[in-house]
């Protein structure tokens, strides 16, 4: 279990996250819904060892790791994996290149590196695409891609901050798909940021509205959906 015990997180005079506490069950894909300077992203930042709070605590399966520094950071950091809405691939490498990077700061040996991302390639059903350079790509096969390179090390917990937000509808239904059919073969802890209730409604287990750095509601996303109680998630979801 992820769990956020009153994180503030302040950039210079505006205070993004305001004393959030917040409990992510594990092997579950778990929504942060809110509309934009919400303070979702700001969050994830926190949550995914990015950043340090400013106050709060982070504990992952009852560990505290706001706290950890240097090699325990990396080695936590190792065990998450993150997509984000503009891919982060880099250009100077091919398709394998990218999937294979993590790998290679890793200090893994290339014959298993090479495994690996044959694995992933077939995993994300783009081993086909191989050799190509990313300026050959789609969008979603550049999606695609940056999902095999976060889940090239085997991570517990893969975060997606906005990630089928420059995807067109029918592109963003495959990358959901794919996501949701991922966490259910690696059983890992998916945590999804956006601003879309679609993208909540297709894939979510549970869900957490966040509303002007505070969570307005959480609760399973039928629940939500059905009876929201808050005016925050009535106005996302019944908009």
């Amino acid at each position: 279990m992820i769990y956020l015990k009153a994180i503030s997180k302040k950039y210079g005079e505006v205070t993004a996250v305001k004393r959030v506490d917040l409990a992510i069950p594990p092997g579950c894909i778990y929504g942060i819904i809110g509309r934009s300077g919400a303070g979702k992203s700001s969050l994830l930042r926190v949550m995914s060892l990015l950043e340090t709070p400013d106050t709060g605590e982070v504990y992952y399966s009852g560990q505290r790791v706001d706290t950890l520094r240097g090699r325990e950071l990396l080695e936590r950091r190792r065990k998450m994996g993150m997509i984000f809405q503009n891919f982060n691939l880099l250009s100077s490498r091919n398709v394998s290149g990218n999937i294979a990077y993590p790998l290679e700061i890793a200090g893994q040996q290339r014959k298993l590196i090479d495994k690996r991302v044959d694995e992933l390639l077939e995993m994300v059903d783009i081993a086909d695409k191989r050799k190509a350079r990313l300026r050959e790509l789609s969008g979603g096969q550049k999606q695609r891609v940056a999902i095999a390179r976060a889940l090239a090390a085997n991570p517990e917990v893969l975060f997606c901050d906005e990630a089928t937000s420059s995807l067109d509808p029918q592109t963003t239904r495959s990358i959901l798909a794919l996501i949701r059919d991922l966490q259910q073969r690696l059983k890992i802890t998916v945590v999804l940021i956006t601003h879309q209730m679609e993208v909540i409604r297709e894939i979510c287990h549970e869900v957490a509205v966040m509303d002007a750095g505070l969570i307005a509601e959480t609760g399973s996303v039928a629940l939500i959906f059905d009876s929201p109680k808050t005016a925050a998630a009535k106005e996302m979801f019944h908009a």
